[in-house]
């Protein structure tokens, strides 16, 4: 889930810039102004009602690529429990990635849909801060785990004797329960911060849901902490984990250097690559929405991290499927199985045992 980690970088960037102090000023300038402050209890999301046909291709793409998310990802979590073979840490941090990937974008994908067949889209003071906590805390967590699967990947190259010692159950549970409360910590005090903030003037977020950065452009308050706390967070949760990765692959090629033969140099690499095209994936886009040209038009803007924020967790099932042959045995055997069941029903309702078929 890409969208809170993308916030921290927006953020930063509007905060810190010319723009972010003359909006601080305004917004000060209003807070002084008691009669203009008012009581919110409802979000106009704007999203792109100026061109409502553009809207209805949007609905079909992310309605599309929405439902390959949630089957993917459901698959590989399904396939994690079912298959024995998969029981292994990789496949665990895997199947959390997956609820996260499907959580994340279930947060704000639905009522968005919904929104796009609305001629106004509105959502409650409550459900905008549900929204806007959850896509922070899924974003963040993420961030996380993936170091955790980095570190995971290292030992298993780099210490493959002490593998199963070092990466036990409880080790694993710990690692991915430190990634999920990381997040989420990080997430809630954004969240006090944001809407301990008085709110006044219009109530319409220029977005497709409740963006952290959209939100605080509404606000009244001084946000000199609300900036500062983004700035501490994206050090922690984003730039310290990609640094660990960097780190755990530099390790991992050297001792995959050092394997004698090309096969088991290819076999090594193998078992880190589908991870490390995610990592790239990752931070790849969110490096993209970071450093590129501020768009002139503002639904560019809009759309880009709408594409992001909705195609990339859907990559990430097909990714693991393309490259490891555990999910594509686990696949074909499931489905090989289901269909089985499904001839045998009908078979039985017919009145001929399946064994009749092999004769």
């Amino acid at each position: 889930m890409l969208l809170g980690s993308q916030a921290h970088w927006c953020l930063i960037q509007h905060l810190l810039g010319a723009d972010g102090k003359r909006g601080r000023t305004r917004r000060m300038e209003s807070e002084t102004n008691g009669a203009n402050q008012t009581v919110m209890t409802e979000f106009v999301l704007l999203g792109l009602h100026d061109h409502h046909n553009l809207e209805m291709v949007l609905f079909v793409l992310c309605l599309g690529i929405y439902s390959v998310n949630v089957l993917g990802n459901a698959l590989l979590i399904g396939l994690n429990m079912l298959d024995p073979r998969l029981h292994t840490p990789m496949y665990f941090f895997l199947s959390n990635l997956a609820l996260m990937d499907i959580c994340g974008t279930s947060s704000f994908v639905s009522l968005m849909l919904v929104n796009f067949l609305e001629t106004q889209s509105t959502i409650s003071f409550p459900g905008c801060a549900l929204q806007m906590y959850l896509t922070q805390a899924l974003g963040s967590t993420e961030c996380v785990l993936l170091a955790m699967m980095a570190c995971d990947r290292y030992v298993a190259i780099c210490q493959p004797l002490r593998y199963s010692e070092l990466m036990n159950r409880q080790t694993c549970t710990w690692m991915v329960a430190l990634s999920w409360g990381a997040g989420f910590a990080n997430s809630l005090l954004h969240s006090i911060l944001t809407w301990s903030l008085p709110f006044c003037g219009h109530n319409i977020i220029n977005h497709f849901f409740c963006e952290i950065l959209a939100v605080l452009n509404l606000a009244c308050g001084d946000i000199s902490l609300n900036t500062l706390l983004t700035v501490v967070s994206a050090v922690v949760l984003t730039l310290a984990p990609l640094l660990f990765i960097f780190l755990s692959y530099v390790c991992i090629l050297t001792a995959i250097l050092g394997v004698p033969s090309a096969a088991g140099r290819h076999k090594a690499f193998s078992t880190c690559s589908a991870h490390l095209t995610v990592v790239v994936i990752f931070y790849g886009t969110l490096s993209f929405m970071y450093f590129k040209p501020k768009a002139k038009e503002l639904n560019l803007d809009k759309l880009i991290a709408l594409f992001y924020g909705v195609v990339t967790p859907s990559l990430n099932p097909i990714i693991y499927s393309l490259r490891k042959a555990e999910v594509k045995a686990a696949t074909i055997a499931l489905v090989f199985y289901v269909n089985n069941g499904f001839l045998n029903h009908v078979l039985t309702f017919v009145g001929l045992p399946l064994a009749a078929l092999t004769v």
